[in-house]
């Protein structure tokens, strides 16, 4: 016989929580919305404190950082669209020339490239089918989805930016005295983890955006700041991100020529495996420490669940719940949380005060 005693206040708690993961399934899409601008909030947050100590508005300052970002975003896609349309009617255009550049490099190196026919091949590409007007307009409504999305997620941060102070004494209002601390250690983890993290990919972005620029100008390959844009986002991406980086670039550099391309494609291998053993591990080693597998597995699950923006969000909130993990591992060992430094990593100075 198997005798199951539960009290009231327990039997509520289980109700609870049967009916948040409910509506939780309900109500993913927003979710993972709501989530993503708390994301976004811990990264902007300093920068927004930051402004506000020096005696501006916090509703200014928000508004600030958000024209800010929208201007720098305007500026990548219009520098990159153009460039990005008129490498791909090049190469469209002139695929089976390039295609016999290809063979003729090849057979160079030692290759047998007899039955390549790279020339016919690429002639008999039906352009037209794979760019089909059903796929035109599949691709058109997902942007109209994603710019919907973004409008949402932008205007979101910007209320719980605002609202953050005044949000953060509401939620102390339910916490016990004696919680307060470890309540106040806790958010203070999160937001150096996941707000550090985005803020060291921001840096990470910037150099290899530099570099691929450099080298692409070195090399006297056209749209040369177009594809150090597109490197420096594509960086955000995790694990495929060094894939999109490298071919647009390698492709552009071979349409001027072969040796071009392999000069381009080594320089920037190379600094992917500067960035992947030297720049990662500085820029992340305060901030974020995953085991490679723990990687691999959030950004397919996110990949999974959301896309490219799942991808793109898989790390943080990987790295929000190793937060929450190692505090309560830490607090059933030692009985107490962590410590932690009183900056947060690439934050402006002077963190803002406890509640």
């Amino acid at each position: 016989m198997i005798k199951l005693e539960i009290s009231a206040r327990g039997l509520l708690i289980a109700i609870a929580a049967v009916v948040g993961i409910w509506f939780a399934a309900r109500l993913w899409p927003l979710v993972l919305i709501v989530v993503t601008s708390f994301i976004f909030m811990a990264a902007l947050l300093p920068y927004v404190d930051w402004m506000v100590r020096r005696g501006i508005n916090r509703v200014v300052a928000v508004l600030l950082m958000l024209a800010g970002i929208v201007l720098v975003l305007g500026s990548m896609v219009a520098i990159v669209a153009p460039a990005v349309v008129s490498e791909f009617q090049d190469l469209r255009s002139n695929l089976p020339d390039y295609a016999a550049d290809v063979e003729t490099f090849a057979s160079d190196l030692g290759f047998n490239t007899e039955d390549w026919d790279l020339p016919e091949r690429a002639a008999d590409i039906d352009w037209n089918r794979l760019i089909s007007g059903s796929q035109v307009v599949d691709y058109g409504q997902r942007v109209i989805v994603g710019f919907v999305t973004g409008i949402t997620i932008a205007v979101l941060t910007a209320y719980l930016l605002v609202e953050s102070p005044r949000l953060r004494r509401f939620l102390f209002r339910f916490i016990p005295a004696e919680r307060k601390p470890d309540a106040e250690h806790f958010l203070r983890a999160l937001e150096r983890v996941v707000g550090g993290y985005v803020r060291g990919q921001l840096i990470t972005s910037l150099i290899i955006g530099i570099y691929t620029m450099v080298v692409l100008l070195v090399t006297d390959v056209p749209n040369a700041v177009a594809f150090g844009v597109l490197a420096a986002f594509a960086d955000i991406i995790p694990l495929v991100g060094a894939i999109i980086a490298v071919v647009p670039a390698t492709v552009a550099a071979f349409q001027e020529s072969p040796t071009q391309a392999i000069v381009v494609l080594v320089a920037l291998l190379i600094y992917q495996q500067f960035e992947d053993r030297f720049l990662v591990p500085r820029v992340y080693g305060q901030t974020l420490n995953l085991p490679s597998l723990v990687v691999l597995l959030a950004v397919l699950a996110g990949a999974e669940l959301m896309g490219i923006v799942g991808v793109l969000l898989a790390l943080p909130a990987a790295a929000a719940g190793r937060v929450v993990l190692d505090y309560y591992l830490e607090r059933r060992e030692n009985g107490a949380g962590q410590q932690l430094p009183a900056e947060e990593v690439f934050a402006p100075d002077d963190p803002p005060a406890v509640p």
